[in-house]
């Protein structure tokens, strides 16, 4: 038995599979995704996954090891982040046990030492190069020359390339453990590649704008363009898959597919505890063990997958983790609910960019996601959560440029990609009808929301405080705090915490440079 993960940098819930499905994006059903949507109907397609934290080293910190976020020192934060070689993660637990392992692109960065909890640079295999990092810029370079169709191909045979690398280093009879890590999704991507390259039309996005996002023409344009690169993830899927299949290992291997957190760049997504921050695309394969066309509703977080792929390979789990092997729900012969304790997942926020705010500090969040609810405690309610304004909260401060705003992230709000569409925002955040979705995006929030999202979705309304909610308030409240106080969350049994003194805040350390 094999383990592949296939797992993309900021690739939010947005896969066909999903379409059509209750509390589906109307994104999913512009979206082509057919790989993943193979996998999940030769598999499971799980509908209620949720990443750790929506920032990418702490999120893979928590995968990695199985742990909640802050169980993993200094891989709780993002840039200044270092790895504890103390902590087990599953990829070496593997190879202890005589799996091959290997990764191409990114698992575990940024950070110090890049990729450390997979091996570091001993099991990296990209002879081919990395060009596929930026895949629509490198298309749209070689589509005069060679037309869109070969351009895309070159850059899939690159995928190929370092997949047969690995594959042809491993031990005979060995087993093996690979994770493909495309970044593609991460910022930047070529305006208007969505189109030019995948045939999606950004006017077919008017109208299918959640309630927080202008419904405006360089807006949709940056999703249709953030969709193209999803299905260029697909598309390299297709590619690994194939060569399972060829190889005569594709039924003896688990398939995972999955991603990081949600699309960066656009408000209340990439670092914030929002669903659309949050919440990823998540189908396994693995037959005779997952039956096919299952669809799994119960609550999932990412954490639970090193458990599984340990229990998978026959080895037990780390005492330590917190994860729970997830086995039990894919074997399951139903559909739908299948593990009644599965009812909610937890996720939380420290420290991303580190100048993002005055003193280097974090914005720390943690939130509990329900069926119905959404509840999230902002413990720290007078800093910025997207980072400091750099005086743009002031109407009548000239914005830097378009074009740094469109391509440079930390002019202002550090901790919100750049991207047209903050751009946009801000150049236009005097509008009246702007200026509400401007604040939501980047002002102030309160210490506590609470979302219904029955009748809320998007979460617009905050409901925290209301009589009508007080009783559901008081219930998550416990109920989160009583699970942050369990796993030893340091926000909440520390005084004072961890995350406010270095190396965790102020300018980073030298080794963490």
């Amino acid at each position: 038995m094999n383990i592949l993960f296939a797992f993309a940098d900021d690739w939010g819930r947005y896969a066909s599979a999903y379409a059509g499905r209750p509390g589906a994006s109307p994104w999913n059903q512009l979206i082509k995704t057919p790989n993943f949507d193979r996998v999940a109907a030769e598999g499971a397609l799980l509908t209620n996954a949720f990443i750790q934290a929506p920032t990418c080293t702490p999120c893979r910190s928590s995968i990695l090891s199985g742990r909640f976020f802050w169980q993993t020192g200094l891989g709780a934060i993002l840039r200044g982040a270092v790895w504890d070689d103390s902590i087990p993660t599953y990829p070496l637990e593997l190879e202890k046990a005589g799996w091959h392992i290997g990764h191409t692109y990114k698992v575990w960065s940024p950070g110090k030492t890049a990729n450390a909890p997979y091996g570091g640079s001993r099991t990296a295999y990209n002879p081919a190069g990395q060009r596929y990092a930026n895949f629509s810029h490198e298309a749209t370079k070689r589509v005069p020359e060679v037309g869109v169709a070969q351009a895309k191909a070159e850059l899939l045979e690159e995928t190929r390339q370092n997949f047969d690398a690995f594959l042809a280093a491993r031990p005979e009879g060995a087993p093996f453990c690979y994770w493909w890590g495309p970044t593609n999704t991460h910022r930047t991507w070529e305006p208007g590649s969505g189109h030019a390259l995948w045939g999606l039309n950004p006017d077919d996005l008017e109208g299918r704008m959640p309630e927080f996002l202008p419904d405006v023409p360089v807006v949709r344009e940056d999703v249709a363009d953030y969709l193209g690169e999803c299905q260029a993830v697909d598309a390299g899927l297709g590619v690994i898959l194939d060569r399972l299949e060829a190889e005569g290992e594709l039924d003896d291997t688990l398939i995972v597919v999955s991603g990081d957190h949600g699309i960066p760049g656009i408000p209340r997504a990439k670092c914030n505890l929002y669903d659309i921050g949050c919440e990823v695309a998540l189908a396994v394969r693995w037959p005779g063990r997952v039956q096919p066309g299952r669809v799994v509703d119960d609550f999932v977080s990412l954490m639970d997958l090193a458990p599984t792929f340990l229990e998978a390979a026959g080895l037990s789990a780390h005492p330590d983790m917190a994860g729970r092997s997830l086995l039990p729900v894919l074997e399951s012969p139903d559909s739908g609910q299948i593990d009644e304790q599965r009812d909610h997942v937890i996720t939380g926020r420290e420290r991303h960019v580190d100048t993002a705010r005055a003193g280097e500090l974090p914005y720390p969040q943690r939130a509990i996601r329900t069926q119905d609810y959404l509840y999230i405690l902002n413990f720290e309610p007078d800093r910025w959560p997207m980072g400091d304004p750099q005086g743009l909260d002031d109407l009548s401060q000239i914005p830097p440029s378009f074009s740094d705003l469109q391509w440079v992230t930390r002019p202002a709000y550090a901790d919100f990609d750049a991207s047209p569409t903050k751009a946009w925002m801000i150049h236009h955040r005097s509008e009246r009808s702007v200026r509400p979705l401007f604040e939501l995006a980047f002002g102030k929030r309160p210490y506590a929301e609470l979302y219904d999202l029955r009748v809320d979705p998007h979460y617009m309304q905050n409901e925290a405080g209301s009589p009508q909610y007080a009783d559901t308030q008081q219930e998550l409240h416990q109920k989160l705090m009583a699970a942050l106080t369990e796993a030893s969350d340091p926000r909440v049994v520390e005084r004072p915490c961890r995350f406010e003194e270095p190396p965790y805040a102020g300018p980073l350390a030298p080794f963490q440079i």
